[in-house]
């Protein structure tokens, strides 16, 4: 890798768009799988971007890594993805250094979540971690970083309430559907069995003790399964069209990366439709016809309870654990800058020594045994001063750091050719 950025925090960035600001159809635009992740790597390995993954969710998607500024890193992404880099700034947050980890701690511990507490996010974090290591562009830091998040999350979930009560997308559908009058003798059709659709089923039989459900999925021997599972119905995927003409409530959790049904093909029976996947896969066309209710996920997102405000409460408590990890980890991080500075230090004393030794050993005869060992005591007791200095510099390191640098020469570049 020629003329690569220098690991340090300053210029480890992170852009990316959530749920915040823009709506699923922008987010689908930036939505990234596996091969568009081979296809990033390619183009970052010949680059000077030393570190680089990228966390793609429903809610969000989002890029890490060390640059010259967060342009590089944005363009690397939309060139991959069906948006432009122009939406993705419009829309984007950019941080840098301490602020970007922070950020992704809040992000992996289910503070950022759509919905509080919302821990699905760790496993796309792990996913994000192992893709960006297959792809041979995940360094010490990013690994170091990643992982650190993972433990905070864990510690935040087993020590906080922050995610105890009942409050997911399908839990949400409940709550919207509970409104609808006589939803019991209601029919509806369930269109896609992943987990969201599955738990969406369960508690429309939990909690509303709907029975007229039939479920279809593009697996016809897992809607079977399912079905006799709950004592449902189920139908073929050749049959979907038919069903539909029959449906009063028509639930889309199919998770396909486009949408799987359009104006055409609903039913005007079909009074509401919840679309609980992401990208969209109920067509936007679908909202013109002036008789039905579709509801996507951002909307969703948007019903409240009691277990929402009992989790805010909980928020300080995660922040502290969140705190207590990023302190460790930066303090992991300055220790590795000083061990790369350290090093580098006592090899240019050795050097200077060396010569010093071999031009007294010449003029004193003096045994080159003895004096060699003396000279690497005193490399090692100079190199342990520093090494204690540093260590207690307490928010001072890097002036120390630099001062070392300017005296032995040794510049940064040397730091993340020894970390790497």
């Amino acid at each position: 890798m020629q003329n690569t950025v220098e690991k340090d925090l300053p210029f480890f960035y992170m852009a990316g768009i959530n749920y915040v600001k823009t709506n699923t159809q922008i987010r689908s635009l930036f939505a990234f799988d596996s091969t568009k992740y081979q296809h990033v790597a390619q183009k970052i390995i010949p680059l000077p971007i030393p570190e680089c993954y990228i966390l793609s969710t429903c809610n969000r998607t989002e890029i890490y890594g060390f640059a010259k500024n967060a342009k590089e890193l944005i363009s690397l992404l939309c060139e991959e993805t069906e948006g432009d880099a122009t939406t993705f700034e419009q829309q984007a947050y950019v941080l840098n250094g301490e602020s970007a980890i922070k950020h992704l701690y809040q992000v992996t511990c289910g503070l950022n979540s759509q919905i509080l507490g919302d821990f699905e996010i760790t496993s796309q974090i792990k996913q994000a971690l192992k893709q960006s290591k297959e792809a041979g562009i995940m360094g010490s830091f990013s690994e170091r970083l990643l992982n650190s998040v993972l433990q905070a999350s864990k510690k935040v979930k087993s020590n906080t309430n922050i995610s105890s009560g009942t409050v997911s997308a399908a839990f949400a559908a409940i709550q919207h559907l509970k409104k609808i009058e006589n939803i019991r003798n209601k029919k509806i059709l369930l269109y896609g069995l992943g987990k969201i659709g599955q738990n969406t089923c369960k508690n429309l039989v939990s909690y509303l003790g709907c029975k007229n459900i039939t479920l279809v999925n593009r697996t016809e021997d897992k809607a079977k399964e399912f079905a006799k599972k709950l004592q449902l119905n189920y139908v073929p995927e050749s049959s979907l069209r038919e069903e539909l003409q029959k449906t009063d409530v028509l639930l889309v959790a199919t998770n396909a990366p486009h949408p799987t049904l359009n104006k055409e093909d609903i039913s005007e029976r079909n009074k509401v439709i919840i679309d609980l996947s992401i990208p969209c896969n109920i067509a936007t066309d679908v909202k013109e016809l002036p008789e039905t209710q579709t509801i996507d996920i951002d909307q969703l997102s948007q019903i409240q309870d009691n277990t929402l405000k009992e989790r805010k409460k909980e928020i300080p408590k995660a922040n502290a654990i969140i705190e207590e990890h990023q302190k460790d980890f930066i303090a992991w991080y300055q220790n590795q800058k000083n061990v790369a500075i350290l090093k580098a230090m006592k090899e240019k004393m050795e050097g200077i020594y060396k010569k010093e030794i071999q031009y007294y050993h010449k003029k004193t005869q003096a045994d080159l045994e003895d004096l060699e060992t003396l000279s690497s005591r005193m490399i090692q007791k100079t190199v342990d001063v520093f090494a204690v200095k540093l260590k207690n510099a307490n928010g001072n390191g890097v002036h120390y750091r630099e001062v070392l640098e300017d005296f032995f020469e040794t510049p940064m570049k040397k730091e993340n050719e020894e970390t790497d």
